[in-house]
């Protein structure tokens, strides 16, 4: 054990040691402080105001000494996403600037963004409104154009009655003192007989009901047309490009008046006077046309003057959106350190690994000298109540195996951690069930294919899909390879053996080779050097033989990765000093696991290397039914009989070795702490002096023994039959793998080699294109993905479960760089 306790440490096998802090800082150099240690990103702050507020129910959050701050800082964000939306919907890109201001100036920032609102504002109102204008005369020149034939032919109609549609509801005469068009939109005095017409527009998609709603609301007392307009019109609400439709009604009475304009302004028409003269027509539509080129000539100037103070405003969001951003998380940060009984000084606390105190330091000491303050900052160690949180230091290629176990659960404070382990089990576990050396080159590939392009892709924005895929990149590297390991081991190139490692030992019983496939073959050399020989495919005994081999070689992966978890719980125990896991927990679950599921694979290993044809399912259930009895032809070795009882007997030991000793000595210690007869068992910061700095003190909870009881009697149960049940578990396996050859047998056999069957290069071209896509999507990606849960299933439950808590917490230290990749 000492042995053990002397060996190095490994970087990822335990997390980063903690310390817990104090910083007390002048408030003159309190910003410049935070700043610095954002920028180094080692420090998670503790809310003190957070404690304190729990316990002064009267104050409230927005009671925080920098909340004026924050709403300005939050006020900033807002302007600047209104200008990026902007800048987005005139078809502009604002510039990236690498370079950041060390120091912000918020007051001058916060001044020059709400002239930039104001400016923009004013310029959008000015721009609406034009486009407003624009659109009216658009739409009335459109009018003009179509309705003027409705009138034409209307009048044609007409002569034999004399109606004159002058008198309609628009005024026929035209002042000279105004001008044609503003003398079309004026209303004139209503007639009390007579033909009218009111003439106007509408978007396409109410044209039907519009017509309907005028036939029902006049009782069909009425003259109705339409025509498709030729240019599509901006909506001015959701600024889109709407189809519209001319209509002209003929109507008479000035109670059909009434609801046809009722009716035109519940369905949104725009109404738009047309004079049934000619050559007031002509008048009114040259007058249109010349004020939208005019407003066309403003329009474009608009633009181009709202573009060039948005090209302007690009130029520099970036970096004022990093300012505000920094300036919002410092004041965040700022609100979370409570002011001293002098009001002078800021008292923050947090935790910082110990690696990085000395950094730290030097930060704060760099922040006094630059801020000029008379008073320096005290940073000093305290001890810690709760326990640290847990923090490993990871690199591109051991992150994602990290995030593999984070999802599970976060290690526990200097837990052992599974990530380790998962490097190298998680991607052979994955190539046991995927092995195919073609699949794997494809992988291989696509993996290389991200590494390669690492630097370009880790600088872009990617979709969900490909951002899990790229943030895998190393982990589906390590499964090619694995994959590739594994089909040279299985001798499957897309289910196709290859005699890659010299001849089969296996040949036909004559030359004709007739009863290749149901009598057999014959050996005559030594065994295939490396991996399954090419000659068991097709043959009658491919699939007992395959099967075989491949469950027994599950049942062996599974309890040596059981047996590497509980020996992980042992290096635990021994860390955190508990003997008691080790004597009533660790033993037991050895001897329990490896009297059963050990012996199995001590049976297989020895039935492999003697050749027996002894049946180990026969084995196991009479070892358990008749452990008495003689084993027959069934013996493996000399002593297997008295051996298996031997190992019966303790498994039955182990059950109640878990069970009872535990809770009935944590209940005597208990006691005897209290009767004062074991004052070395507690554990202060008075009498603790050995303890780490910043260790969390050990405070007992009120011992329940009930509690205890149940939940040891839970842990001795679940792990009882879990034992049985994750044996079982490690038969996926086989079954993956034996899923995903038979498949890609089927698509060689049934879908290649069938069209390839065929003198004709359609077909074959054809059977080809289903071939790959078969490949490509069913066994490179479903497949994949399959196996790449089943094996996360196997090391979460199976081997997790052994020795991993995973009821701790991230270290989030306060660090503008991860403030920036949440926002990405």
């Amino acid at each position: 054990m000492e042995l053990l306790k002397n060996l190095p440490e490994m970087d990822l096998m335990r997390s980063e040691k903690m310390t817990f802090v104090q910083l007390i800082i002048p408030v003159e150099s309190a910003h410049r402080a935070v700043s610095y240690l954002g920028e180094l990103g080692l420090l998670q702050f503790r809310d003190v105001l957070n404690v304190f507020m729990e316990l002064n129910d009267d104050k409230s959050p927005f009671q925080r000494t920098f909340v004026n701050q924050v709403k300005r800082c939050a006020e900033m964000s807002r302007k600047l996403r209104f200008f990026k939306d902007q800048i987005h919907k005139a078809g502009l890109q604002s510039s990236a600037l690498p370079t950041l201001q060390p120091d912000v100036d918020l007051e001058a920032l916060e001044t020059q963004l709400a002239e930039h609102e104001h400016e923009l504002n004013e310029m959008n109102a000015n721009s609406e409104k034009l486009q407003q204008t624009y659109n009216e005369l658009l739409e009335f020149k459109i009018v003009l154009q179509k309705a003027g034939v409705f009138l034409v032919s209307g009048k044609s109609y007409d002569t034999a009655e004399g109606t004159e549609l002058d008198d309609n509801v628009y005024p026929s005469d035209y002042p000279e003192s105004a001008s044609l068009l503003e003398q079309a939109t004026q209303s004139g005095p209503p007639n009390s007989s007579g033909l009218r017409f009111i003439s106007g527009i509408i978007p396409k998609s109410k044209i039907l009901l519009f017509e309907r709603m005028l036939f029902r609301a006049t009782r069909g007392n009425l003259l109705f047309n339409q025509a498709p307009a030729d240019e599509l019109i901006m909506d001015p609400v959701s600024s889109e490009m709407v189809e519209k439709t001319v209509f002209v009604v003929f109507f008479s009475g000035e109670q059909a008046k009434t609801k046809i304009l009722k009716i035109c302004e519940a369905f949104g028409a725009n109404c738009y006077p047309v004079p049934e003269d000619l050559t007031k027509q002509t008048q009114i539509t040259q007058e249109v046309l010349s004020r939208l080129s005019e407003l066309e000539t403003t329009l474009d100037v608009g633009i181009r003057h709202r573009n060039a103070a948005l090209h302007s405003i690009g130029f520099h969001l970036t970096l004022w959106m990093n300012m505000v951003k920094r300036e919002k998380a410092v004041f965040d940060t700022l609100n979370m350190l409570n002011f001293d009984v002098t009001k002078k000084c800021l008292v923050g606390e947090g935790w910082c690994p110990i690696f990085a105190k000395p950094q730290i330091q030097e930060a704060l000491q760099r922040a006094t000298f630059d801020s000029n303050s008379q008073v320096g900052i005290i940073f000093h160690v305290m001890d810690a109540v709760e326990s640290p949180p847990t923090y490993f230091r990871t690199n591109a290629f051991t992150n994602a195996y990290q995030e593999i176990v984070d999802a599970y659960g976060v290690a526990k404070y200097q837990e052992a951690n599974p990530a380790v382990y998962t490097v190298i089990t998680f991607p052979f576990l994955f190539a046991v069930m995927f092995g195919d050396w073609g699949h794997g080159i494809c992988l291989l590939i696509g993996a290389l294919i991200l590494i390669a392009r690492e630097g370009k892709l880790s600088s872009q924005k990617l979709g969900s899909f490909m951002e899990m895929l790229f943030g895998g990149r190393y982990v589906l590297l390590l499964m090619s390879l694995f994959s590739i390991y594994c089909g040279l081991i299985y001798n499957e190139f897309f289910s196709v053996p290859y005699h890659i490692f010299g001849d089969s030992a296996y040949k036909c019983r004559d030359d004709s080779c007739s009863d290749a496939y149901t009598v057999g073959l014959i050996k005559y050399r030594d065994a295939y050097p490396f991996g399954v020989d090419p000659s068991w495919r097709g043959s009658r005994s491919e699939l007992p033989f395959l099967n075989s081999l491949k469950m027994k070689m599950s049942i062996l992966f599974g309890v040596a990765q059981m047996n590497l978890g509980i020996m992980l719980s042992y290096f635990n125990s021994i860390f955190f000093n508990n003997s008691l896991d080790i004597r009533y927990q660790f033993v037991p679950q050895m001897i329990f696991l490896n009297s059963l599921f050990g012996y199995l694979s001590l049976l297989i290993i020895i039935k492999w290397c003697t050749g027996s044809q002894a049946d180990l399912y026969h084995v196991m259930i009479y070892m358990f039914l008749s452990p008495f009895d003689d084993l027959g032809e069934n013996e493996l070795f000399w002593g297997q009989r008295p051996l298996q009882i031997l190992l019966l007997l303790s498994a039955l030991v182990a059950v109640p070795w878990m069970l009872f000793p535990k809770p009935f000595i944590l209940r005597k210690l208990h006691t005897e702490r209290f009767q004062g007869r074991a004052y070395g068992i507690l554990r202060s910061s008075e009498i603790d002096t050995d303890s780490d700095p910043g260790s969390p003190r050990q405070h007992e909870d009120e011992f329940n023994f009930s509690e205890v009881f149940v939940h040891q009697m839970i842990h001795s149960i679940e792990f009882v039959l879990g034992s049985v049940s994750n044996t079982a578990s490690y038969l996926r396996l086989w079954a993956l793998s034996l899923a995903h050859s038979e498949l890609s047998t089927v698509f060689y056999e049934k879908v290649l080699l069938l069209a390839w069957g065929y003198n004709n290069i359609l077909i074959r071209m054809v059977g080809l294109a289903v071939f790959a896509f078969a490949t490509a999507f069913i066994l490179l990606m479903m497949e994949t993905l399959s196996a790449f849960l089943h094996a996360l299933r196997l090391h979460w439950v199976e081997f997790q479960n052994k020795f991993y808590g995973g009821d701790g917490y991230k270290f989030k230290p306060f660090s503008f760089a991860a403030i920036a990749d949440d926002e990405d």
